[in-house]
């Protein structure tokens, strides 16, 4: 018995010097793997794709009508890319890695407050990239870099807001509904869902503005091409 943990642990030395040394072999010389490259570039774009099966599906975007359910098919995206990611780096490079990002993963969770999943998303995508810098990868965090890039721009091209528009004279609620939303769609804005509730003299709107339309230019055009007698306070929601 006294033989046999010391040889156990000569051999899990041995086996981490192996897969150390395997990290200082690949380093920089990894731009040249265009096998192993363009391996991990299909991964992603499928992992996209089938995210995106999952996250649009008729069932799922006919009964979304708040802000978050709208936007939640980005973020099934973006995490389907993410365990891609970390998949090509533990079967490439070994389980230690898995380890490491499990502790990323938790100081992540329970240490890094934001405001939504969506940006959350973006966080651990971020932090993978800085890990596989630090782990000598620098293909791999060039690769996930421009993958994401691009993804992002895709995603987040169409911008989708909440409005509220509160404190309408009561007997005007359904023609400044009308009004609002006529604005927005003369500027291209999608529009994903329109509550009205009269009893409050409030209407809300969920749209996805023109990729070419600024939040100050809507703002600017709602508040002066509104007729004064339908106009009311907005408060604005992005997720």
């Amino acid at each position: 018995m006294a033989l046999v943990a010391p040889r156990a642990w000569s051999q899990q030395v041995a086996d981490f010097d192996v897969l150390e040394s395997e990290f200082m072999v690949e380093g920089w010389q990894g731009f040249y793997d265009f096998e192993f490259l363009g391996y991990a570039f299909l991964t992603l774009t499928l992992a996209a794709f089938l995210g995106a099966v999952i996250a649009y599906h008729p069932r799922y975007t006919r009964s979304a009508d708040t802000l978050a359910e709208l936007e939640a098919p980005k973020i099934y995206i973006m995490y389907a890319v993410i365990g891609a990611l970390i998949g090509i780096m533990v079967v490439k490079y070994g389980l230690i890695i898995g380890f490491v990002l499990f502790g990323i993963g938790g100081l992540i969770r329970f240490r890094t407050v934001m405001r939504s999943a969506h940006l959350t998303g973006h966080v651990i995508f971020v932090t993978l990239i800085g890990l596989s810098s630090g782990l000598e990868l620098p293909h791999v965090a060039v690769l996930a870099t421009v993958f994401g890039f691009l993804l992002i721009y895709v995603l987040d091209a169409r911008i989708t807001y909440r409005i509220d528009v509160r404190s309408i004279p009561l007997e005007h609620v359904a023609e400044a509904a009308a009004a609002y939303r006529e604005v927005l769609r003369q500027q291209g804005c999608h529009i994903l869902s329109e509550k009205k509730n009269p009893e409050k003299k409030r209407i809300s709107f969920i749209f996805r503005t023109s990729p070419k339309v600024r939040r100050h230019q809507l703002e600017d055009l709602l508040e002066s091409k509104i007729d004064a007698r339908l106009k009311g306070s907005i408060d604005w929601e992005i997720d």
